[in-house]
């Protein structure tokens, strides 16, 4: 097998969409619109409710997860791509598997057997007016670490990328030390997105070592760099990240991105569009962005690519790109 090129780590979790009536929300006690935290028992009341919603469109499974929709996003591009990540060998981990594959990126890893948690699952409930209602239950990929990274996996691989979210966990920990460096022993650039300002403010001095210490490229929004180094200024945020890290990207929520890369300073224009599904715009920016690093385009390039990926994801529903994203860079004149 050649060994591809771009390579992320990240928590494999299988979205369950199903369409709801408003009132089925509350029948089965769900809050509109966030994602909460659900245990065991809770996903899996969901999960048979979902069999049962009274519609002729049943649910649809679809391999997610932050990083996993990047390499998703990437693989579309053009590039080669791996997954690290946990699936159970139970019907959801089996499906994320084979669709992983099927859909270009190597899963790595194969299913785990035995007494283990079950495979993770997200139930998306969406309403007619588009709201997605997500109960996520965490399960057996929050438990990946140091073992299932494979260093030899690493050769000829040119880019890593870490999913902030995975973080969370010791062991999450080390599966990130552990990649970095056989990342970099292969000649290759590690990159991580701080994927959450909650999860900064709980990891705060180890995600600043990472940052500082094994980390080529660091993603992240105003409330994730700010929180990082806890200071109420973007801008001195971002200084200080740019002494801490090589390449600093600053995502902005509609406005222009932020660029910093050995001491140049660029932006990236975001064209306003009204989202119809903002599901995935982080996931979708990391994908144009880390595409056209890993090609040799300018900074300001990149950062441009990043900017019409997340805003081809959010003109549809679902976190993963459907259209020509290559056509619309071509239109633009970026490659």
């Amino acid at each position: 097998m050649t060994t591809p090129y771009v390579i992320g780590i990240g928590n494999a979790i299988m979205d369950v969409i199903a369409p709801v009536a408003e009132s089925r929300l509350a029948e089965l006690d769900v809050q509109k619109g966030i994602m909460q935290l659900v245990d065991l028992d809770r996903s899996n009341e969901l999960m048979a409710a979902e069999g049962h919603l009274g519609s002729n469109q049943r649910a649809r499974l679809i391999p997610g997860g932050s990083v996993a929709n990047s390499l998703a996003g990437i693989g579309k591009l053009g590039l080669k791509t791996a997954f690290i990540g946990r699936v159970a060998d139970d019907a959801l981990g089996l499906s994320y598997a084979e669709q992983t594959e099927n859909a270009g990126t190597v899963f790595v890893n194969p299913p785990v057997g035995g007494d283990q948690l079950p495979t993770s699952r997200s139930m998306i409930m969406v309403t007619p007016d588009g709201e997605r209602s997500m109960n996520t239950y965490l399960g057996i990929s929050a438990e990946l670490g140091p073992d299932d990274v494979n260093p030899s996996i690493f050769q000829g691989a040119g880019w890593l990328f870490l999913e902030g979210y995975l973080f969370d966990k010791p062991k999450g920990k080390d599966a990130f030390l552990k990649a970095a460096k056989a990342c970099h022993d292969a000649g290759g650039q590690a990159g991580i997105a701080l994927s959450d300002p909650f999860c900064v403010d709980r990891h705060r001095e180890d995600f600043r070592k990472l940052v500082a210490g094994p980390m080529d490229y660091v993603i992240g929004n105003v409330h994730e760099w700010t929180a990082l180094y806890q200071v109420e200024d973007l801008d001195e945020a971002l200084r200080l990240a740019a002494i801490d890290c090589g390449t600093v990207i600053c995502t902005c929520s509609g406005e222009d991105a932020i660029l910093i890369r050995n001491g140049e300073r660029v932006t990236a224009p975001v064209h306003r569009i009204v989202p119809v599904d903002a599901t995935g715009a982080g996931d979708q920016f990391a994908a144009g962005l880390i595409y056209g690093l890993a090609t040799g385009r300018p900074l300001a390039v990149a950062g441009r690519m990043g900017c019409i990926a997340a805003a081809e994801v959010i003109a549809h529903v679902g976190a993963r790109p459907e259209g020509d994203i290559l056509a619309q860079f071509r239109a633009e004149g970026l490659v």
